[in-house]
């Protein structure tokens, strides 16, 4: 090869070739990195509240008077970014703005829809048979029966109480039903005082009121000392006994039928209390195996010594080891009441014994029988039930069965066992904290290994990315941790690290798992001290109208885009949700966009947003607040 040297014209051009490319690539460089932090700045501001912007309000035809318990604020903030505004307080009612043509527009269902609940309609219940109550399940309806419109709120609907006002005080014009009023007067459920429903905290089995009830219970198991966490309540009437429960820090799912005794479930969530529509008949509660630490039934009319104690064991399936279930009404402390109840000696003697015999076969102990109090507790393990099938041939213990499954799925009539133990003394499944440590403690269900791909470090990441997702939310969502809302849906609730993270702000978060998920974490979010339940987003809640006043959705409409229309998941959301509730939809972008384009039809107002680690996470953030109207006063019947 010929040398170059040092001096010569070649060696030059090279070297002033070489500066060029060194001084092209610099500059490209730095105006790639200047457009860089000039477009991170731009977009990575967290839209917040402005106070300048001013909110259109309508008056309501009907407001309350502000010498009464107050259920709304004067004129605030509303949320704002380059997008709009959204408004997250209450006001009764927002000026709607008319979108583009294009959009579909969801008219308003007619009135005689306003208390819709798609699955427990009775209408359709009716072709299904009456035994075992079978005609009071889940019967959802099909493609052909799905109605495509937006149910109304009745008319003069006003923003329910503030929690805990809430807990004693709903407004009629919410829930216009008198019936349990005169019905259940005598044993002081609910009462009308004008313009609104006053619950004294009565009860069917505690006439003198859920708090003096709760205390003689106290004095018969550990309701203070944060033992004791998660309750069901059985044929729940009004729930008062949860919501009573909540000064102890007891949190209850209180399940009742949607039957003679309109609206139980209804007034309770109206009230600020967890509550779902749900019945003992043939399938499973949708709740997993061991999650309640305590359940409960007064005078909640269930059959638990017929169908071979069908009702009784699955009571055993859902009790944590060592949970306790409390009974009180018929036939507990017949001797006193039998005439009262219009019952003979014979037949309430004959009914307790069945039910303290069944109690034996599933290896429950008696604790107690004081007054009109019975408390019966689970083993904490199954060693020595295991030993007793010996001699006590039903029910058997399960075979080969996931206890956890109970999305459709029928009761059996066995025991369900509880996993293995090295000793006696051994709580089955591992010992759980005391609430509150309990809320952010690894569950038992996690350390052990049993749900597939989730350890430890995993879990406390999760905790750690939620704190963090939550102090996000407070920044666009202002009202959060103010009392605004109560009743809370997570709609994907995974490891329940949102619950967790939002626990501090006064509200109950009903966790959803979808049915159909790769990892059931029900269980998980039970050992923390939460409650849920598991959901097919396909089908239609077991709630009524307007019951929550939160609802948050982590990817649902990527899982569900190719399952179902994802139109009827976002008109179930509307269903649930109050006017001027507010929604929060984790997503990509195409997803949220069509959800955003389907929301503008059905008179919410939204906007995306950025996540909260920058606008270069794939995944987006869609805010919106469903806005106020109501069925026209004129189409009441």
């Amino acid at each position: 090869m010929p040398k170059e040297y040092p001096n010569s014209p070649k060696t030059h051009q090279i070297l002033e070739s070489k500066k060029h490319r060194i001084t092209y690539i610099l500059a490209v460089s730095g105006l790639c990195l200047i457009f860089y932090i000039l477009g991170a700045w731009q977009n990575s501001t967290v839209p917040k509240l402005d106070p300048t912007q001013a909110i259109s309000k309508v008056d309501c035809e009907s407001k309350p008077d502000n010498s009464k318990p107050a259920t709304t604020n004067s004129a605030v903030p509303s949320f704002s970014s380059s997008g709009g505004t959204l408004d997250f307080e209450a006001h009764h009612q927002l000026s709607i703005n008319e979108t583009a043509a294009t959009i579909e527009k969801f008219p308003a269902c007619a009135l005689n829809f306003s208390e819709y609940t798609p699955c427990q309609d009775r209408t359709r219940g009716r072709r299904f048979e009456r035994g075992m109550l079978v005609y009071r399940e889940r019967h959802c309806p099909g493609k052909d029966e799905q109605i495509r419109c937006l149910i109304p709120a009745p008319p003069n609907y006003k923003t329910p109480f503030k929690w805990p006002q809430s807990r004693d005080y709903a407004w009629y014009d919410n829930i216009p039903h008198k019936e349990l009023s005169i019905e259940k007067a005598v044993q002081n459920w609910i009462q009308v005082e004008g313009d609104r429903f006053r619950f004294p905290g009565g009860g069917t089995g505690f006439p003198r009121g859920a708090d003096a009830y709760i205390n003689e219970m106290s004095e018969l198991i550990p309701l203070s000392d944060g033992s004791i966490r998660t309750a069901i309540d059985t044929g729940c009437g009004v729930a008062s006994w949860g919501a009573y429960l909540l000064k102890k820090n007891v949190l209850t799912m209180s399940f009742a039928p949607r039957d003679t005794h309109e609206a139980q479930v209804q007034f309770a969530l109206e009230r600020g209390v967890p509550a779902i529509i749900g019945i003992m008949a043939t399938q499973r509660l949708p709740y997993p195996a061991r999650a309640f630490d305590i359940a409960h039934c007064s005078r909640c009319l269930i059959p638990w010594f017929k169908y071979d104690g069908l009702y009784l064991i699955e009571v055993d399936r859902i009790l944590r080891p060592g949970g306790y279930w409390v009974l009180s009404g018929p036939p507990i402390h017949w001797k006193k009441y039998y005439q009262g109840w219009e019952r003979t000696k014979e037949d309430l003697k004959e009914e307790q014994d069945n039910i303290e015999g069944m109690a034996k076969k599933l290896c429950w102990k008696k604790v107690v029988e004081k007054e009109d109090l019975a408390v019966w507790q689970k083993p904490m393990n199954h060693i020595e039930c295991i030993k007793s099938r010996k001699t006590i041939k039903t029910p058997h213990i399960c075979k080969s069965e996931n206890a956890d499954a109970a999305w459709y799925t029928k009761m059996e009539a066995c025991i369900t066992p509880l996993p293995e133990v090295n000793d006696e003394e051994e709580v089955a499944g591992g010992n759980i904290a005391k609430w509150p440590e309990r809320a952010f403690a690894v569950p038992p269900r996690i350390s052990r290994g049993t749900v597939p791909g989730i350890d430890s470090k995993k879990f406390e990441e999760d905790n750690k990315m939620w704190i963090e997702r939550i102090s996000h939310y407070k920044r666009m969502i202002p009202p959060l941790p103010q009392g605004r809302y109560r009743n809370i849906m997570d709609m994907n609730a995974n490891l329940g690290g949102f619950a967790a993270a939002v626990d501090k702000f006064n509200v109950w978060v009903m966790n959803v798992v979808p049915a159909h998920s790769d990892k059931n974490t029900l269980g998980v979010i039970y050992e923390r001290g939460f409650i849920g339940t598991y959901q097919d987003w396909c089908e239609a809640f077991s709630t009524y109208p307007r019951t929550y006043d939160l609802i948050h959705a982590d990817n649902v409409f990527s899982i569900y885009q190719d399952r179902c229309d994802i139109s009827y998941i976002l008109l179930e959301m509307d269903r649930i949700l109050r006017p001027e509730g507010t929604v929060v939809i984790r997503d990509t972008v195409d997803v949220l966009t069509k959800v955003q384009a389907i929301a503008s039809g059905m008179r919410w107002k939204s906007q995306i947003v950025d996540h909260e680690s920058g606008p270069f996470n794939p995944e987006k953030i869609l805010v919106g607040v469903k806005t106020y109207w109501t069925a026209e006063a004129s189409n009441e019947h």
